[in-house]
């Protein structure tokens, strides 16, 4: 065997041996978060629920909620919020800037007027320029603001939080109604609870009254249909299965409840990076460590999040982009923690599951696909190795798919009737057949831009929530 042929095996069959252990990783992860849903849908149930928030012992919380020209579903998505079942809360609106009719839309549904609070400024942030408080909605408050991004609109929500919990959220988010008594939960069980987050899924296609959502159903359009099957396998099986290892890493910026006193101690959201939600855990994880503090981050896998997810490939694209810079600016402002015993499984497992198996993966998989396809139109690979790199990198890319649409239909579906869950499965096959590919291009690329310095959030075109009308009341007797 030349050097050439040689230098070629080793590139091919470590290529193929990086393939084979992410797939077989995050199908452990998946079996190992399946037995903890169960477990904990065996624990858990609503008249459980229910009796545990009647004690005092539970912990009032403020949802914030920023908003950037939301205009076309921030009235569904805030009356959906306020009809939360839960004890005590408060609902802070942080208009960050928005350029269109958001903030007037808010007033004239809630009868907003400005308000005379006091806002205390525990976190910096930009300009506020009001806020406003409506006598028919007591609970809610509305803040206007200078544009400063996601991260300094939930420190301006902080700074309004009356509570000792925040649950911080996207403004195109719905959250089911009773999400706010199942995330918040773990905080009465633990008192060394930090932050607990739920589980995310796309709300295409869903029907949506002004109270929230009354229906469940699979969008028409196949690019959200895939975005739902992969959604199952990272929100409701990978990260369950991390938390299973208490190794939970990631808190997602549109459904995540923390501890406001770390928070504000940890310097609040990070203002210069794009992955805000990512950075804020990693740092969160650091300091206690460092402190030698007993703490725990997990994730509820039945409180549910849904979020608009795009339904058009340069959206998608830019948001796959935006998420790989912020994951890569993450890891490289904490390097330090890899593999240092120091953090525990955070710095010896979680750092590096996240830099092997996330941030890597695109610069390894798209170097496989074009060394494969190099080495097939040369006629330089064997039949055998053909064969098992087809397997591992694809075949196996669609069992981890279709068992977590599975397992999903077992642990507890979502989408009602044979016609959703056979759909469901075609996509979880066809996925893995150009629309994995095209994720992981958008992800080298956003590989390319961080290299470079970009560090802009790029546009997404929402279609607003569809809101239906709610279903009349019968007439009394």
């Amino acid at each position: 065997m030349t050097l050439r042929a040689f230098l070629t095996a080793t590139v091919e069959w470590s290529i193929l041996s990086y393939f084979l252990a992410t797939n077989l990783t995050h199908l452990a992860l998946i079996l190992r978060a399946f037995f903890s849903i169960r477990n904990y849908l065996d624990a858990v149930g609503i008249d459980r629920l229910d009796t545990a928030f009647e004690t005092s012992h539970y912990k009032p919380i403020t949802l914030i909620c920023p908003v950037y020209n939301e205009e076309a579903g921030v009235v569904a998505s805030i009356n959906s919020l306020i009809s939360l079942r839960y004890p005590e809360f408060q609902v802070v609106v942080v208009s960050d800037g928005s350029t269109d009719a958001t903030l007037e839309r808010l007033v004239k549904a809630f009868k907003l007027q400005p308000s005379q609070r006091v806002l205390r400024q525990l976190l910096p942030t930009r300009e506020v320029r009001g806020i406003y408080e409506s006598a028919y909605v007591p609970n809610l408050v509305v803040v206007d603001k200078a544009n400063g991004g996601k991260a300094d609109a939930l420190n301006c929500g902080i700074n309004l939080a009356r509570y000792p919990l925040v649950c911080c959220m996207d403004g195109d988010s719905l959250l089911e109604n009773d999400a706010l008594l199942r995330i918040a939960r773990p905080f009465m069980d633990r008192p060394d609870m930090v932050a607990s987050g739920g589980v995310v899924r796309p709300l295409n296609g869903c029907k949506v009254t002004p109270m929230g959502i009354r229906g469940i159903f699979l969008p028409d359009s196949w690019l959200a249909r895939f975005q739902i099957v992969e959604y199952l396998r990272a929100f409701l099986f990978t990260r369950v299965g991390l938390a299973s290892l208490d190794s939970m890493f990631i808190v997602s910026g549109a459904f995540g409840v923390f501890r406001k006193d770390l928070v504000v101690t940890a310097g609040g959201f990070e203002t210069s990076t794009i992955g805000e939600d990512f950075e804020l855990v990693v740092r969160l994880h650091r300091c206690l460590r460092e402190e030698k503090r007993p703490h725990h981050i997990t994730l509820v896998p039945d409180p549910v999040c849904w979020t608009e997810v795009p339904e058009d490939f340069r959206g998608l694209g830019r948001q796959r982009n935006r998420w790989q810079r912020g994951l890569l600016e993450t890891l490289w402002r904490h390097r330090h923690m890899c593999f240092n015993p120091k953090y525990g499984r955070i710095g010896l497992f979680s750092m590096p599951y996240f830099i092997f198996f996330e941030a890597l993966a695109p610069i390894i998989e798209v170097s496989g696909y074009l060394l494969f396809a190099v080495a097939i139109l040369t006629g330089s690979v064997g039949g055998t190795f053909a064969l098992l790199f087809f397997y591992v990198a694809l075949l196996l890319g669609v069992l981890n798919s279709v068992v977590a649409v599975v397992l999903q239909e077992i642990s507890g579906h979502r989408y009602q009737g044979l016609k959703a869950l056979v759909l469901l499965l075609v996509g979880a096959v066809a996925e893995n057949f150009g629309y994995r590919q095209l994720t992981v291009w958008w992800r080298l690329k956003g590989t390319y831009d961080w290299i470079r310095g970009k560090n802009t959030w790029g546009h997404m075109k929402r279609q607003g929530l569809t809101t239906h009308p709610a279903p009349e009341e019968p007439p009394q007797a």
